[in-house]
């Protein structure tokens, strides 16, 4: 009876977490048909090619249900291409150093004080970040710089460094820690120093997980909307360089998606953008995947 029990109990919980885990591939999957209903409206109904939507930079669509208007969203794409790239560039070195200190270098000290100060920015909400970028930085760049204005892309990639830092971090981290201890062990026996050690054993073994904490902090900084909007600037022109402000897909979002008609030619072409935002995170999930069967299959062999 005792067996019977058992065996109903362990059947039970499979139900209940399959249930919940094909409740949330449906509900990934209603989202995707959603936005593709709402986005495509811009290409059936509207009329626009995808080539005008990805490579023109003509944006000014007609807030009706006639359309005729301009889709073009390449300086959207390319600001927030730029804004991204820049971030990766500023903060992952310190990610990865930060990493290394925790696991390699202090590993105690990291434990007790280190990881949570870098766990307390991950409960920052990003109206914050945006107001001390908005109040602090974007001034101190202006008066560095000598610009008449400071924001733009430095500002706002700044921002977006200092959001995804935690989360870069943290799984480079758990990355490291992944690594056998016999490996390291092995490496001293051999007469390595413990830099030859990190730089020749830890990190190519723990490679692929410091590319996933990389994608997924890009991630993040693609959806970033609110922290971003507030420092970019909002200007619709291609940024000439890092201190040229501009605008980006989610911050075009935030900003008129509140005023444009439902249904019309504007809000459509801003769904749209939605949806170019879903299969850049679906892109995002593929090369997470693609990154972990490479190191997978490289450690088989």
């Amino acid at each position: 009876m005792k067996g019977k029990n058992r065996f109903r109990r362990e059947y039970a919980g499979r139900a209940v977490v399959t249930a919940f885990g094909i409740f949330m591939i449906a509900v990934t999957f209603a989202i995707g048909i959603f936005l593709a209903y709402k986005g495509l409206g811009t290409f059936t109904t509207y009329k626009h090619s995808l080539m005008e939507f990805l490579f023109s930079a003509h944006w000014n669509p007609a807030d009706d249900f006639q359309g005729g208007g301009a889709v073009g969203a390449a300086i959207f794409i390319v600001g927030s291409l730029s804004t991204c790239g820049l971030a990766l560039l500023i903060v992952v070195p310190f990610s990865l150093a930060s990493a290394i200190f925790l696991t390699e270098i202090s590993p105690r000290f990291g434990a007790h004080f280190f990881q949570p100060a870098i766990e307390i920015f991950v409960g920052i909400p990003s109206v914050v970040y945006g107001w001390v970028g908005t109040s602090v930085l974007v001034p101190a760049i202006r008066k560095a710089f000598h610009l008449q204005v400071g924001y733009g892309v430095l500002a706002a990639s700044l921002v977006l460094a200092v959001m995804i830092y935690p989360s870069i971090t943290t799984v480079a981290a758990d990355a490291i820690r992944s690594v056998p201890q016999g490996y390291r062990e092995a490496s001293y026996g051999m007469g390595s120093t413990r830099w030859q050690t990190i730089r020749r054993i830890v990190l190519p073994n723990a490679k692929s997980g410091i590319l996933t904490g990389i994608i997924l902090g890009l991630a993040r900084a693609f959806g970033e909307a609110l922290a971003v909007a507030m420092v970019i600037g909002q200007m619709k022109a291609f940024p000439r360089n890092i201190f040229s402000p501009t605008s980006n897909l989610t911050a075009t979002i935030a900003a008129d998606m509140g005023g444009a008609a439902e249904g019309g030619e504007y809000n459509t072409a801003l769904w749209t953008i939605a949806l170019l935002l879903f299969f850049i995170s679906l892109l995002f999930i593929f090369l997470i995947h693609l990154v972990s069967g490479k190191v997978e299959h490289s450690n088989e062999k």
